[in-house]
């Protein structure tokens, strides 16, 4: 199967992004990106500083931000938008309200996790304004990473409300999680239109956007992460989708509201 013309448009922007211009080109681009999209560069370094387009979409904190380290709760893994939470119902979840997709077409045959009815779900829209880096929510053991390829449809709104499936037809990487107590919760990292790259910094032969079709499984034994660990990062935009197991967690009131990477975003049982 030959790759969809989503997949070209995002190599051809990815070669855009990574492109060294001149040092004054680059400045204009930096500067221009940071006032169309209203970038607030309080927490990292100047727009100028960096070297590529892609460099400023990538940006690290210039300083730790502080979070609850207890294992009472879970933390947003970035910043974003909160586009649907819920109930996980008959192994169906919302790609948004009014539209849903069969859980296990998204995760694939090689999970089958029948503690994950009646779950709860969280889509974490990130917009090409957000900072890119994905951390982790809670401590866990990292079980698996499940890397699919597929489209790179746009994950906006407008394509949410219109295209059936799309997170299940769109390229992902599938965490499998361990928590201490031996539950598990998954986060599906999707990709999007000009997102053709993810980074992995656990599993770097992860290569994203680099063929049509076909699934990996990594495996790993003695891979700890810790909360608020980074684990890699989105090149532009895109959502990171998490499901917990039933009666795992009681998520907290943020539809439809802007988290930032660190805030509470669920609770435990016996918080």
């Amino acid at each position: 199967m030959n790759k969809h013309i989503t997949n070209y448009i995002s190599n051809i922007f990815d070669k855009f992004a990574n492109k060294r211009f001149t040092k004054p080109i680059q400045n204009f681009i930096n500067s221009s990106y940071v006032k169309l999209l209203k970038l607030n560069m309080t927490e990292f370094e100047p727009a100028h500083s960096y070297a590529t387009l892609n460099q400023l979409f990538t940006r690290e904190l210039k300083f730790p931000r502080k979070f609850d380290p207890s294992s009472q709760t879970y933390i947003s893994p970035v910043d974003s938008f909160v586009s649907a939470q819920g109930f996980i119902r008959d192994g169906e979840v919302h790609q948004i309200k009014g539209m849903d997709y069969k859980l296990d077409e998204l995760l694939t045959k090689y999970i089958t996790d029948t503690r994950l009815d009646g779950g709860v779900f969280m889509n974490l829209y990130l917009s090409p304004k957000d900072y890119h880096r994905y951390h982790s929510p809670y401590d866990f053991k990292l079980l698996q990473l499940i890397h699919v390829a597929g489209k790179l449809y746009p994950v906006n709104f407008k394509y949410l409300n219109k295209k059936r499936n799309l997170f299940v037809q769109n390229e992902r990487v599938i965490a499998v999680c361990e928590t201490a107590e031996k539950k598990k919760f998954y986060m599906v990292f999707v990709g999007a239109l000009n997102v053709g790259k993810m980074v992995f910094e656990v599993e770097p032969a992860i290569q994203t956007n680099g063929k049509a079709n076909g699934t990996t499984i990594y495996n790993y034994e003695k891979i700890q992460i810790k909360k608020g660990e980074c684990m890699g990062y989105f090149k532009m935009g895109s959502t990171v989708l998490i499901f917990w197991q039933k009666d795992m967690v009681s998520l907290e009131n943020v539809s439809a509201q802007d988290v930032k990477y660190t805030e509470v975003i669920a609770k435990t049982p016996d918080v």
